[in-house]
C-alpha cells in the first residue's frame, strides 16, 4: 500500500507542477487577451463616433443646402410684401371712370405701369390668389363676410374684397372674401 501512496502522491506533485506551469503559462494569454478585448471595444467605440460625426456632418449640409434654397427662392419676399399695397392702389386708381380726355390719358398712363409692376413682380414669382367663385380654403382666404346666394353651393367665395397675393407657395396675404353660407 505503501507505493501505492507513493505513487499517488507522485501523481499529486507531477499535476501541481504541470497546473502552476500552465497557469503560469496561461496568465500572460489572459492578459494579452484582455487587452485585446479592451483596445476592440475601443475601436468599435471610436468607429461609432466617427459615424455619428459623419452623419451630423452630412445633416448639416443637407441642411445649409435647403436654407440657401430656400433664402434664393423667397430672396424678393420682403420687398413684394412692402409692394402688395402700392398694387392695391394702382388697382384702385384703375378702378376709377375717367370721363376726360385728360383723364383717360393719364388713366392709359397708370395702366401701363400697373402691367409692367404686375409683370415685374410675376418674374420673381409673386401670384394673385384665385378666389372668386373658388371653394373657401382657409390657407388661402380670409373669410370675413358670409353671405347667402341660393344659386351656389355653400362654402364658396361669393365676393373678394381684397386681393390675396403668394409668392411660389408661400402666402403673403391671404384673400379677404365673402363666402355662401
Amino acid at each position: 500500500m505503501s507505493e501505492k501512496v507513493e505513487n499517488q502522491e507522485l501523481e499529486q506533485q507531477t499535476t501541481e507542477e504541470i497546473e502552476e506551469v500552465v497557469a503560469e503559462e496561461v496568465a500572460p494569454l489572459d492578459e494579452n487577451e484582455q487587452k485585446i478585448a479592451e483596445l476592440e471595444a475601443k475601436l468599435a467605440e471610436q468607429e461609432d463616433r466617427y459615424l455619428r460625426l459623419r452623419a451630423d456632418y452630412d445633416n448639416m449640409l443637407r441642411r445649409n443646402k435647403l436654407d440657401r434654397e430656400a433664402a434664393e427662392k423667397f430672396r424678393a419676399q420682403s420687398l413684394l410684401t412692402d409692394l402688395i399695397p402700392v398694387l392695391d392702389n394702382l388697382d384702385r386708381a384703375l378702378q376709377v371712370e375717367v370721363t376726360s380726355e385728360e383723364a383717360t390719358s393719364l388713366y392709359t398712363g397708370v395702366e401701363m405701369v400697373y402691367r409692367q409692376f404686375i409683370d415685374a413682380t410675376a418674374k420673381e414669382g409673386l401670384e394673385v390668389i384665385a378666389a372668386e367663385g373658388e371653394a373657401f380654403d382657409p390657407n388661402f382666404h380670409q373669410a370675413v363676410m358670409q353671405e347667402q346666394d341660393s344659386e351656389k353651393e355653400s362654402g364658396i367665395v361669393l365676393r373678394e374684397l381684397q386681393k390675396g397675393y403668394k409668392l411660389k407657395d408661400r402666402v403673403l396675404r391671404p384673400a379677404m372674401v365673402s363666402v355662401n353660407e
